[in-house]
């Protein structure tokens, strides 16, 4: 058996691996050996796969046999290469130790660089570069990284150290001190990690690095990378890979630099060359936020050679991966290195628009484009902006660089902590710090904006905003922060206090802007455009296309979401509309009437204001499907709360409070959401529904005659059998067609049943028999199956996600093994009754990306979402499409190929056979051949074993006769003995001896 591979070496323009790997060597390994495989100038190096990774874990922090060996092995074939040997006291080769996931997690784990350095390397490094101060810069800089990532010193401990030198020398920038004031940091920080680990730092190569290894690998479980994975739901993957790589250097000089670039602007999608970089210093220096630095274009005038060679070589990676390119970069003595590159982190309007033109370039198809925007993305797009009246009169107090977009505004907090806590309290915050880490993940996802003092474009603040689609306005130089207070633009600001940041411009305004809701621009709307035309064309069986609706209980939601694109109403809310003043008090007096007739006055003061809101409905919707739900919730939730407003009802029906307080009592329910509610109410109350449903004709009528185009459905709720749609149904249309006769209309109208109780699903058969089409209450239908409560499951649903009882919040995706499986069985059995059965889903999963790939897969017609997430369907929508095109393309391949596979199984098995007949007379006549030469082998040496054996026999009888006599004495003398000892034994003494 084959030695398993858990190393492979990238260099010398050849690599072990290629960018198809990323499962075993992480998306930084994978793209290095793409790259060496290129030509692209990359230090040399090796990488440790993920699967060393998944082992480290599996075996409680043991790593597989055989791979200290072999990091050994390939360590020596590094040091070959470069022609340096890792801590030679001479001229030492030093390395960069990187993390590197199959998925990317930006900052999230841990990096030494320099790596290799020690008292004696660092006096050899000087004299062969013949720079001392780079020499002690290097060693200080490994000093701290390691001291901080594998021995747990507090960071903050270097950079108090290095702040008392550079105060001490009068200096501002780190760049500023002398190498004998980095000789002396040196020792101020080894004298750190003495005083606070009680161990000297490590001399010895060997142990630095297996001390960094062992750190790599142990991030992946640090408390900011499982967040971070939690946050972007990665799952499913082993683990991260290790990336040795041999050092090149930035802080040579001012001839050498570093910096990180992308092929196009990572927030806007322009294609244009876009990022940062400093002269004279070390990646870390770019996106720690330390220093800020200069735009790529600047490079162009400091060193066109350089930048040209920069230019052609993202060219050349972005048309090779087709996709924008995020590079790291190193100049050492103006020779370009490239330390990484991966597919950029883009704003959600940065991911649409290259998309899109990379489609318009011929670099991707349609499908491609569409696949590689995540509905997330789009979701970010449709953050709020600052309303254009209220900026009309506000002056920014600062800038800084408008690193992610959008607008925000909220109350100043400084730590991610404070963010956290002032957000479980229900306060909008906004983080202002001098510059965000990776620690501060947390409190970055709460707030509603970051801004920070220092640091540009690609600071981690910047980044990390980016993909969540947090505003964000980073290296703002007229910020500066004291503890609990902030100064910006000249004015003192404390913890509380309100500000607003524009990411979109890099803008700081004092106080709180009003927001504004943003709109779709032209990329947003022809990517849209080809996901509408991806589920249109959308075939399963006999059903074709997959629509996207909205949820929407006012006439503006409806325009709104018609105008992020949606196809109809899946769900208009009626009990949404009662909670109106100006119907709430006529409805209250329906409730406690204790008449029909009582509760018919009070109703038909409510018709004209519900015929209102459904006109406005069905105009906005310009005549599509509008499903409107008849009165859902307990009549419990409508009665009067307070003493005040009981007094007003008992006013205005005439009766006294102590008349009505009975009545009120009387409505409350034990369990409201499994009590009187929906078509119960209708199956007691019928007047309730009449008048709704004469609202909803009155309404179409009105839209009939103002040459409206109008398309009404009637949904009626929570029902549990077949029967009461049975009773109520007929009620429905009579009324219908009362209305539309005397206005001489003709308008077909379909009712149909929301699907919410799990005994409805099983009994859909039956209720398909009385409905024109289902639609899915997947809340109610996920807290009666899991029998869990919304309201209340916060408080143990942590926990079971948090030990895999359950994967997923079942209120956020879709249960398909038990939520789904209803929805499936009850549309399989209702289009088994009503071929023609339009299914579709209006909870709140219908904007969920996961829950719209399963209704697709389910057979649905259609999902329904609110407004602002309607984009993200169509998308979502549109992904299922072709991703389960694709998987049944694949699975129709395999079916296609199983006659053939199956014929070449036959045919091979026929040739085995033959082969065995045609082989079968040789066998046998080898096999009698040995046979006969067994036998004549044994002939030949039959006489000679003979007469061994009659020697033995004859020997053994010589033998035996010469040994008679001494046996016979010795026999005599024993029996002897024997006597004595009886003697002995009678007498109790001892016989006398002879002589």
């Amino acid at each position: 058996m084959a030695k398993q591979k858990y190393v492979y070496f990238f260099g010398e323009g050849k690599a072990e691996g290629e960018a198809g790997m990323k499962d075993i060597l992480g998306g930084k390994g994978a793209n290095l050996a793409e790259m060496t495989n290129l030509g692209i100038p990359v230090p040399p190096g090796f990488t440790i796969s993920t699967e060393v990774c998944a082992a480290f874990y599996e075996n409680k922090r043991k790593y597989p046999a055989g791979l200290e060996a072999d990091v050994a092995a390939y360590l020596e074939k590094l040091e070959k290469v470069m022609g340096k040997k890792l801590g030679d006291p001479n001229d030492p080769l030093l390395v960069s130790v990187r993390s590197g996931a199959p998925v990317s997690m930006p900052g999230m784990m841990d990096t030494i660089l320099n790596l290799g350095i020690n008292d004696k390397a660092v006096h050899g490094l000087a004299g062969k570069t013949g720079n001392p101060r780079f020499a002690w810069d290097a060693y200080r800089r490994f000093i701290q990284m390691y001291g901080d990532v594998v021995m747990g010193v507090n960071g903050d401990e270097f950079e108090g150290a290095i702040k008392k030198i550079k105060s001490a020398r009068g200096v501002q920038l780190d760049t500023d001190l002398t190498s004998q004031d980095l000789e002396q940091l040196v020792d101020d920080y080894k004298k750190i990690v003495k005083d606070v680990t009680g161990n000297d730092f490590p001399q010895e190569p060997l142990d630095q690095l297996w001390g960094a290894i062992n750190a790599v690998f142990g991030s992946w479980n640090n408390e900011r990378a499982i967040t971070y994975r939690k946050l972007n739901e990665i799952k499913n993957i082993k683990g991260t890979a290790v990336n040795v790589q041999s050092m090149v250097f930035g802080n040579f000089g001012d001839d050498s630099g570093t910096g990180v670039c992308f092929s196009r602007d990572p927030s806007t999608g322009k294609n244009v060359f876009y990022g940062e970089y400093l002269m004279n210093a070390q990646g870390e220096d770019v996106v720690a936020g330390i220093r800020t630095p200069e735009k790529i274009s600047a490079l162009a005038k400091e060193n066109k050679q350089i930048y040209d060679q920069l230019v052609g070589i993202k060219d050349r990676l972005e048309k090779h991966f087709r996709n924008t390119q995020d590079m790291e970069f190193t100049v050492q003595q103006g020779k370009l290195f490239i330390l990484q590159t991966r597919n950029g982190k883009l704003t959600g309007a940065a991911a649409v628009k290259t998309a899109v033109d990379m489609v318009w370039e011929k670099l991707i198809d349609k499908n491609t484009a569409i696949l590689r925007v995540t509905p997330d993305l789009l979701d970010h797009l449709l953050h709020p902006w600052f309303d254009a009246a209220a900026l009309k009169s506000a002056k920014p107090i600062t800038r800084g660089l408008n690193a992610s977009p959008g607008a925000a505004c909220g109350r100043i907090v400084f730590t991610a902590k404070e963010a956290e806590e002032w957000h479980g309290r229900g306060e909008k915050v906004l983080l202002v710090r001098q510059d965000t880490s990776p620690e501060d993940i947390g409190g970055m996802v709460v707030s509603q904006g970051i801004l920070t003092s220092t640091g540009g474009m690609t600071s981690h603040a910047a980044v990390v905003a980016r993909g969540m689609g947090t505003p964000c306005v980073a290296g703002a130089k007229g910020v500066s922060v004291q503890g609990k207070t902030a100064t910006v633009g000249g004015k003192v600001f404390n913890e509380g206090d309100w500000l607003s940041i524009d990411g979109s411009t890099g803008e700081v305004y004092d106080g709180k802007l009003p927001l504004v809701s943003p709109e779709i621009g032209k990329d947003m709307s022809t990517f849209l455009k080809w996901c509408d035309e991806v589920r249109a064309g959308a075939k399963r069986g006999s059903l074709k296309g997959f629509e996207v609706r909205t949820n929407a209980d006012q006439p503006e939601d409806a325009k709104r979401a018609f105008e992020f694109g949606a196809q109809g109403v899946g769900l208009c809310r009626t009990e949404h509309m009662f909670f109106d003043k100006a119907k709430l008090i006529h409805f209250r007096a329906m409730i406690v009437a204790d008449t029909v007739e009582g509760r018919k006055a009070a109703l038909k003061k409510i018709l004209p204001l519900q015929q209102q809101d459904f006109f406005g409905i069905f105009k906005a919707m310009e005549g599509r499907p509008v499903t409107i739900r008849l009165l859902d919730p307990p009549l419990h939730e409508f009665v009067p709360h307070t003493p005040e407003e009981t007094l007003e009802l008992a006013q205005y029906i005439g009766v006294s409070v102590e008349t009505l307080e009975p009545k009120i009592e009387k409505l409350r329910e034990a369990n409201p959401m499994l009590g009187h509610r929906g078509c119960r109410l209708a199956v007691t109350y019928p007047e309730i529904y009449d008048m709704q449903v004469e609202a909803i004709a009155l309404a179409a009528v009105d839209c009939v005659k103002q040459n409206i185009p109008v398309s009404p459905e009637i949904m009626i709720p929570i029902v549990i059998s077949a029967r009461e749609l049975k009773l109520l149904r007929p009620n429905a249309e009579a009324i219908l067609k009362d209305v539309f006769e005397k206005a001489g209309v003709k308008l077909p109208v379909k009712i149909g049943t929301m699907i919410e109780v799990p005994r409805a699903a099983i009994r859909a058969e039956h209720i398909a028999y009385y409905a024109d089409f289902f639609s899915f209450g997947t809340n109610d239908l996920t807290q009666m199956t899991f029998a869990f409560s919304r309201d209340d499951v916060a408080s143990f649903l942590p926990t079971y996600l948090e030990k895999n009882v359950l994967e997923v919040d079942p209120f956020k995706s879709i249960d398909e093994d038990g939520v789904g499986a209803l929805i499936e069985f009850a549309t399989s059995q209702g289009r088994s009754v009503n071929k023609d059965l339009k299914v579709g889903i209006c909870g709140e999963h219908g904007g969920d990306p996961a829950t719209i790939d399963f209704c697709y897969r389910a057979g649905l017609s259609y999902v329904s979402c609110s407004p602002f997430r309607v984009p993200l369907a169509r998308l979502a929508g549109a992904q299922a499409v072709i991703n389960n095109s694709l998987a049944g393309k694949v699975k129709a391949a395999v079916e296609k190929a199983a006659p053939k596979v199956k014929a070449v199984k036959a045919k091979a098995k026929s040739a085995v056979a033959d082969a065995s007949a045609k082989a079968a007379p040789k066998v046998k006549a080898a096999a009698a051949a040995v046979k006969k030469a067994a036998g004549k082998a044994k002939a030949k040496t039959a006489p000679k074993a003979k007469a061994a054996a009659t020697r033995v026999k004859a020997t053994a009888a010589k033998a035996k006769a010469k040994a008679a006599p001494k046996a016979k004495a010795a026999a005599a003398k024993v029996k002897k003995a024997a006597s004595k000892a009886v003697a002995k034994t009678k007498t109790g003494r001892k016989p006398a001896k002879k002589g």
